[in-house]
């Protein structure tokens, strides 16, 4: 641990922004990363708690009291080592996951959390400024070759861990670059996409290839890549955004809020202006996540007249009940960055209908929404006319896209994923010979996190299939 008293002694330091009116200028990031002295302050605090619950809450299961104790007592290059022992990629989770393991930390039982996010952004940061995250080439190779389809979190993390064990691999992508969501989803603001691009750098020197424009089931066969590699591991992600079927809904002006923040982040890339503008328009994001969230502060930085979030969910409480939800994730009311930039938020909201004129959207008619008897049911008298020049549908993703499952005929489960167990000898396996699965595309929508994890165990499986044992970590 880091000092025994420390957690008595030192508050939470959370990571600061940059001033509102600075920030919505560019599409930079804007987080300020902590000091060396406030990193070691926050490792202080790591408590001697004899189960780090906080393992179990990441998905990664990274090594957390560690790596806090050796910040707290300056020892940073090994403290990336430990890091990624478990996560190839901390610069990524560093700043866009939502820290389950800081729900998970035994401080947050009745104080505030550890701020391990924070600190594992500092390391990787650090790292990336000193030069210690340098490629690790396999010293034997193995003759063997792997496709990897998909160029998100789950494909790079299993890429780079293939190619460590000596296998030659190759990242199919059907976009014209490598990233997935990470690339065309998130916004620039969270994450810049130069993260993407020096851990490609460093991959393409450890030996994997990657394909752009190759969109497997469509430009490219999955007889082909049957033929031409020993396994195949499916990683595309959960793309197939849920739709709003209300009257009104092929209105122009009415969006899916990736349609909006893919042609963003191409704007951003350099490839032309994004075809969707929320400039002095009113402007409507369903859904509360955190998809919803981002279209949020895009659309504050397009300089929309004004931005209002609707959830059909009741409002959360301000505070978790620690004891009662401690080490799970609670449910709590989430204010992100975006929200605080400019944006009117309401709850227990249903969409009944998209008003236009002229085949264009001018408003939307909701309703109050309440639960009765496990039921969602509409309140009566409670419809209401809100001004809408843009609408984005930011209600999550329903399944991967189909093209690719069918293309190697796997067997799919309940909800239209790749259907591949995380147990026993078939692990990662699908139903189709040599063919793995991992990530959104198995398990559905979810973290980006739990990409890395499924990437990284799938690797592993695959090594064992292909060598009858292995040396990378589960």
């Amino acid at each position: 641990m880091g000092k025994p008293t420390g957690f008595m002694e030192f508050p939470r330091l959370n990571e600061a922004y940059l001033p509102v009116a600075e920030r919505l200028k560019n599409y930079h990031e804007f987080v300020q990363t902590l000091t060396d002295e406030q990193a070691k302050v926050q490792g202080a605090r790591c408590m001697d708690c004899g189960i780090p619950f906080c393992n179990n809450g990441c998905p990664i299961n990274n090594i957390i009291p560690d790596w806090n104790d050796l910040v707290y007592r300056g020892d940073w290059k090994t403290a990336l080592d430990v890091l990624h022992s478990t996560n190839n990629f901390p610069e990524f989770t560093g700043r866009i996951c939502p820290a389950p393991c800081e729900a998970a930390c035994t401080l947050n039982i009745d104080q505030a959390a550890v701020g391990i996010k924070s600190i594992e952004h500092a390391i990787i940061d650090k790292a990336w400024e000193n030069g210690w995250v340098v490629p690790q080439p396999a010293a034997v190779k193995t003759g063997k070759k792997v496709a990897v389809v998909g160029g998100g979190p789950a494909g790079l993390a299993a890429a780079q861990q293939l190619a460590r064990a000596g296998h030659a691999v190759v990242v199919f992508e059907k976009n014209d670059r490598v990233g997935g969501l990470l690339r065309y989803g998130i916004p620039d603001f969270k994450f810049e996409k130069s993260h993407i691009d020096r851990r490609m750098e460093q991959m393409r020197a450890e030996g994997v290839e990657f394909r752009v424009n190759q969109y497997v089931g469509e430009t490219v066969s999955a007889d082909s890549l049957k033929a031409e590699f020993d396994a195949i591991v499916l990683t595309g992600g959960a793309e197939q955004p849920r739709d709003l079927p209300v009257l009104g809904r092929e209105l122009q002006g009415v969006h899916f809020a990736m349609e909006f923040l893919t042609g963003q982040n191409k704007e951003v890339a350099g490839d032309g202006k994004n075809p969707i503008r929320a400039d002095g328009k009113h402007v409507v994001v369903i859904g509360g996540g955190d998809t919803g969230s981002d279209c949020v502060g895009t659309s504050n930085r397009h300089g929309a007249a004004a931005i209002t979030q609707f959830e059909v969910m009741p409002r959360p409480p301000e505070l978790e009940n620690g004891p009662l939800t401690w080490p799970n994730w609670p449910l709590k009311l989430r204010t992100s960055s975006s929200h605080d930039e400019g944006c009117a938020r309401d709850w227990s909201v249903t969409t009944k209908e998209f008003i236009g004129e002229n085949g264009k959207l001018t408003a939307l008619k909701a309703a109050r929404v309440e639960w009765k008897d496990g039921k969602l049911s509409e309140v009566p008298g409670s419809e209401f006319i809100v001004k809408a020049d843009l609408v984005f549908l930011a209600m999550g993703f329903v399944s991967p896209i189909q093209k690719v499952l069918d293309a190697f005929g796997v067997e799919k489960d309940a909800r239209s994923n790749a259907r591949a167990t995380t147990e026993g000898d078939a692990c990662y396996r699908t139903s189709v010979a040599k063919v793995f699965a991992a990530g959104d595309i198995r398990r559905g929508q979810s973290l980006v996190v739990w990409a890395i994890r499924e990437g990284r165990q799938a690797a592993r499986a695959v090594d064992e299939y292909l060598m009858g044992s292995s040396v990378l970590p589960r």
